[in-house]
């Protein structure tokens, strides 16, 4: 079908493809990040209400961590059926995942009602949502970036999905702003709640547009040269572990430092700094409605510029921007803490913008799936989970924030260090089967 098609229909079958993959992306993100907020606003209080505050905390970011363990494990499932059955199909099911759990995670009953069970039902619901979003991102970043004609624009094409990160870090703050003005108790008895129960309709919008695109024509191509593979998760394991793990590594310094950013951020500032809880949630809404601009335009960048150039740029500048944050952070001033949360994605985006061309393009077309979303989620348990662990902790040693920067720029060494060794395929063809 695709073979037949004019410019124009391919073109408009682009443009659904991105906004099928940036909307999706958004709900799916959406759902995870308001569980991040969460942690660090009310779950220590509800689920770990007889720990001291530093170990309710520390329990409640436990749990938050099991979401980023499962996440590799969705990718490995919903890599080997996107390598097999298409990518379309396995979207919809890792959206259909995530929108369930989380829904449910809003009926949870909390400590006072079942004691500890509280808990774990809420660890049982977090590692399905890992799962869920651990198989989103290498499909959406597919989705898009294999409708693409054109070897020019891989960077700015799979920007949209990425833009789906600050959509959904929006749309999570919105929700717990509005319910975080209830008045009293209201908020923690029963307000918390309506953000997961309302994530059940944005499920509803993203499965009707998702269910109305067709499958990439990279994908069509493979099953008509009947090239698909049977067993990819293992086949790109064995051809391409470099890959994997280089990939991996160079999300280290990005990935941990948006999540101290967007997560840890709301302990640090409401335990440590004394802060307004809606002071914090509003800078970073402030941060993520820069996103909107700061992640389409890095990854134009990137398609100039040289993707790896723009990817490890990003990485240094972000390395050291983080001496800078916690040290606005600890000044105590109101107006100085939330202009720099305000602006604390900028920097981060010079290198998550590319992210996604450069670690799809890492891989052969059959094992792209599979090998993307592994490489991609690999970071997820050396990094973003651990992160706000790690932040804690070092805090409660240390009782400063410069603790808490060296930790992110060791983690940005690293990053730079593996991105270095990553292949650079900036503007080549992609299409043709390659093994490394």
């Amino acid at each position: 079908m695709t073979a037949v098609m004019s410019d124009a229909e391919h073109s408009r079958h682009l443009k659904r493809a991105i906004v099928a993959s940036t909307i999706g992306t958004a709900i799916e993100w959406y759902d995870f990040f308001l569980y991040s907020t969460m942690t660090g606003l009310v779950f220590a209080k509800l689920f770990f209400p007889q720990s001291d505050p530093l170990t309710g905390t520390l329990q409640a970011f436990s749990i938050y961590f099991v979401g980023f363990i499962a996440r590799p494990i969705g990718a490995a499932i919903f890599g080997h059926f996107g390598d097999r059955i298409g990518r379309k199909s396995t979207l919809i099911a890792t959206l259909f995942l995530m929108g369930l759990a989380t829904f449910f995670i809003g009926l949870v009953p909390t400590y006072e009602t079942i004691g500890a069970w509280g808990a774990v039902l809420l660890t049982i619901l977090r590692f399905i949502q890992g799962i869920g979003v651990g198989g989103e991102w290498g499909g959406s970043i597919l989705l898009a970036m294999e409708w693409s004609k054109t070897n020019k624009h891989r960077g700015f094409i799979t920007s949209w999905p990425q833009f789906g990160v600050p959509v959904g870090l929006i749309l999570a703050n919105l929700a717990v702003l509005a319910f975080s003005s209830l008045a009293g108790d209201a908020f923690f008895e029963w307000g918390w709640r309506v953000p997961f129960l309302l994530s059940i309709a944005l499920v509803g919008v993203g499965l009707y547009i998702r269910l109305g695109i067709l499958e990439t024509p990279t994908f069509a191509k493979l099953t008509a040269e009947k090239k698909v593979e049977k067993t990819p998760v293992l086949e790109v394991i064995k051809r391409q572990p470099k890959e994997i793990i280089l990939s991996g590594l160079a999300r280290v310094g990005q990935q941990a430092t948006f999540y101290i950013f967007t997560a840890f951020i709301f302990t640090y500032g409401t335990v440590q700094l004394k802060m307004e809880r809606n002071l914090l949630i509003q800078g970073v809404l402030v941060a993520s409605m820069l996103s909107f601009f700061s992640i389409p335009f890095f990854g134009w960048l990137s398609d100039r510029w040289g993707r790896k150039r723009t990817y490890m740029t990003g990485v240094v500048v972000l390395g050291l921007f983080s001496f800078v944050y916690f040290a606005v952070l600890d000044s105590m001033v109101p107006s100085l803490i939330f202009l720099i949360v305000a602006i604390s994605l900028v920097p981060h985006d010079m290198s998550y913008a590319p992210q996604g061309a450069l670690i799809a393009e890492s891989f052969t077309p059959r094992l792209r799936y599979s090998g993307a979303s592994l490489g991609y989620q690999v970071a997820s348990i050396i990094a973003g989970g651990p992160a706000p662990i790690i932040a804690t902790a070092l805090l409660d040693k240390y009782k400063t924030g410069f603790a808490v920067a060296v930790y992110l720029g060791i983690c940005a060494v690293i990053s730079l260090i593996a991105t270095a060794l990553l292949p650079d395929r900036t503007n080549k063809d992609i299409s043709a089967e390659y093994d490394s």
